[in-house]
């Protein structure tokens, strides 16, 4: 397999709320998109793990991803292991992904930071010729951060306007954390509702309806303007 993109998610939910607006346009647009959850939500407050793959199966098919898989790895313990960090490699040398979003590394919640780190090992060793880990080496052609719980100042934007309601409706699907009482300032109907209007604020700014705000770690070069 070889896809376009790859976003690279601490739980289910999280590539939705990061970047379903961009998997949706990516997928619109015939090109294959995937998500890699690293863990099953097992820790959670609300679901259970059974569940919120469901929940995720539906959100995949809403944004018509090409692929969803699920590292397995323990929700509340990632960390930039050198075991974990080697089984991420080997999904990333079979995935091939051209385009890989991850967790910005700054976030209230320890998995989140945890897999930040873990994803950027990964991608290292990924593209070693001599790494022990399963499969040719890899190096995608770009990588970008999407925001979690923390501000952000993005140096990218994607015009998200044609596929918020797609967006919308995949983060629908995870009922079991965006229906009901709220668990915390994110996750209940408030947290959706902050989550679109982040999105029309950065689109605002922009000139568009609705835009998606990524990182780049590193200057993007253009030959011309």
């Amino acid at each position: 397999m070889k896809l376009d993109l790859l976003v690279v998610a601490p739980h289910p939910d999280d590539a939705e709320l990061g970047a379903g607006g961009t998997l949706a346009l990516v997928a619109r647009a015939g090109r294959a998109a995937g998500v890699l959850d690293l863990t099953r939500g097992e820790a959670g407050s609300k679901g259970s793990p059974d569940l919120r793959a469901a929940e995720a199966a539906r959100a995949a098919e809403v944004l018509g991803l090409a692929w969803r898989g699920n590292l397995g790895l323990p929700d509340g313990g990632l960390r930039d292991d050198e075991g974990y960090a080697r089984r991420l490699a080997a999904e990333l040398r079979r995935l091939r992904p051209r385009v890989v979003l991850g967790p910005y590394p700054e976030d209230r919640h320890p998995d989140h930071t945890g897999a930040a780190a873990l994803l950027r090992r990964a991608l290292h060793l990924a593209g070693l010729a001599r790494a022990a880990v399963e499969g040719e080496p890899h190096k995608p052609e770009r990588f970008l951060w999407y925001p979690g719980n923390e501000p952000t100042t993005p140096n990218l934007l994607v015009d998200v306007s044609a596929t918020v309601e797609v967006w919308e409706a995949a983060v629908r699907a995870f009922a079991s954390q965006f229906e009901g009482e709220a668990a915390s300032e994110t996750v209940g109907p408030a947290g959706l509702q902050a989550r679109r209007a982040l999105r029309r604020y950065w689109g605002n700014l922009a000139g568009v309806a609705y835009a998606e705000p990524f990182v780049a770690p590193r200057p993007w070069l253009v030959r011309e303007l």
